[in-house]
């Protein structure tokens, strides 16, 4: 535009100045081959405005054109990133519930590992006490007939309603479940839970039926029996799991606000576990930002 005004201003300037040498007493013959000249020059300078008029425009609109192309590029990109975000949270949420389902397992083998060592020691204990009740057997009671002469006493006979064996109903339920009886296993655990209710596996068994509620998707009897864990049973190596998973049960309950409660709760009780880092994973994909 600068260069059009100048061009302009020139073409104006030769006008005036062919005016005044129109009006000044010079031959006829001088001043009509100068205004010739001057015509001449003028109509170059109208061809050269005119030129770059039309070059002025055609740039013009190449720019625009380039500028409606960035636009276009740019509305594109934009609709393509909102779809690999929408695609990447989607493997998040397929991801966690893989990594959720493998955790089960893997815990679900360190009990039963657990369990056999302490069957075991249980095993051994209970050896030792038969060997010494048989010492006792053989060795003559005051005031009765020696054990050569006699028969030996008649072992007592269980009485009616006796409790199942801990360990073997344990065992039995932590085996059905990795089976996928839940049915089966879920007797099994309430076994143990009513049989021995003060007994540490009585916690562990009482997870577990938690774990089958949560897998076939009962999601409100799951939330209670974790609440029956952290309440009768704090101190369980499976609390931190517990109130992990009772988180996600609420969250599949769509109650937003009571599971996010849960896991902010269990980072705080058990900073330092993989439930915690769980916990943290998921409230960041959730779009809940931890402390």
């Amino acid at each position: 535009m600068q260069i059009t005004r100048t061009v302009r201003n020139r073409i104006l300037a030769a006008a005036a100045f062919a005016m005044v040498l129109g009006l000044a007493p010079t031959p006829a013959h001088a001043v009509s081959k100068e205004m010739i000249q001057l015509q001449t020059q003028v109509q170059q300078l109208l061809d050269m405005v005119q030129r770059l008029q039309s070059t002025l425009d055609t740039r013009f609109g190449v720019m625009q054109n380039l500028a409606q192309q960035t636009a276009d590029q740019s509305t594109q990109m934009t609709t393509a990133v909102n779809a690999l975000q929408q695609k990447l949270n989607a493997q998040n949420e397929a991801a966690g519930g893989k990594i959720d389902t493998v955790s089960g397992q893997v815990q679900s083998l360190n009990d039963s590992v657990d369990e056999l060592k302490s069957r075991i020691a249980k095993l051994d204990k209970t050896v030792q006490e038969l060997q010494a009740q048989l010492q006792n057997v053989q060795t003559p009671a005051s005031g009765g007939t020696p054990t050569g002469g006699g028969a030996m006493p008649a072992a007592s006979a269980p009485s009616g309603g006796q409790a199942p064996p801990l360990q073997d109903t344990f065992q039995s339920g932590v085996r059905d479940y990795n089976a996928g009886k839940y049915q089966v296993a879920a007797g099994e655990f309430q076994d143990v839970v009513r049989s021995y209710p003060l007994d540490d596996l009585a916690g562990t068994a009482q997870f577990y039926l938690g774990e089958i509620a949560y897998q076939q998707k009962n999601y409100a009897e799951a939330v209670s029996a974790y609440n029956a864990v952290l309440e009768g049973f704090s101190g369980n190596s499976k609390a931190a799991a517990a109130q992990y998973h009772k988180g996600l049960a609420l969250l599949a309950q769509n109650k937003k606000d009571a599971g996010v409660r849960e896991l902010r709760q269990l980072i705080e009780r058990h900073p330092q576990t993989p439930e915690a880092q769980r916990a943290r994973s998921k409230l960041n994909g959730i779009g809940v930002k931890v402390r």
